[in-house]
């Protein structure tokens, strides 16, 4: 999308948008898993979901993972109702303690998590793929979305048989970059056998910029 436009005599203006993109193989994964213990009695929920939640962590470090990328991302505590005639009876607690794991080798997300959950982990709540240099490749595709522009400023220039000036004098980029996957993975819930083996496919790193170009008659 593109606009022309004049504040005066003196002052011509082309505004012209652009956008570039890479593609991009993720090098990284964070996987939400955790562990959901139920029972009548708090402290022996609580104490069987410290215990589990334990072997789940020295497993995960087992397979590689380093501690300081595993982090607690939420701990929950539920009392649980069953309704018998019309009437809610108690039924016990539910106690949950999800965890944020960092996989720095992305080859190794299914066998980290096969051994998450063969050591007692069983939800695993979102797995989401990153690239670790995600700004470099974002400047790569500024660099793209900036030609684009130039080029669209420059066929408009030469359409209306005017003199470009290559030199913006106003750019104006987007915030932060926009990093998506090609193929978002499915999100799952409970498990109750080994994690399939996890495909991160391809990411999209785009730029977006508005720029503006003097020309000259």
């Amino acid at each position: 999308m593109y606009q022309t436009f004049r504040q005066d005599g003196s002052d011509r203006q082309i505004r012209v948008q652009g956008s570039g993109s890479v593609k991009v193989k993720p090098d990284t994964a964070v996987v939400q898993l955790g562990v959901v213990t139920e029972g009548a009695d708090l402290t022996t929920v609580q104490d069987e979901n410290a215990a589990v939640t334990s072997m789940v962590k020295n497993q995960l470090m087992a397979a590689g993972v380093e501690e300081t990328d595993i982090q607690t991302s939420d701990y929950s505590v539920f009392p649980q109702y069953d309704y018998v005639d019309g009437k809610q009876v108690f039924r016990g607690y539910q106690v949950s303690h999800m965890l944020t794991v960092t996989v720095n080798d992305i080859e190794q997300t299914g066998a980290v998590i096969d051994a998450a959950v063969q050591s007692g982990a069983n939800r695993v709540t979102n797995i989401e793929f990153t690239v670790s240099q995600s700004y470099y490749y974002y400047q790569k595709a500024l660099q793209i979305a900036l030609g684009q522009a130039l080029a669209t400023a420059q066929t408009i220039a030469n359409t209306m048989n005017v003199r470009l000036e290559q030199k913006p004098v106003r750019v104006v980029e987007e915030k932060s970059p926009d990093v998506s996957p090609l193929q978002p993975y499915a999100k799952t819930q409970m498990l109750s056998e080994s994690a399939v083996p996890i495909e991160p496919g391809m990411m999209e790193i785009t730029a977006r910029v508005d720029v503006w170009f003097p020309f000259y008659p």
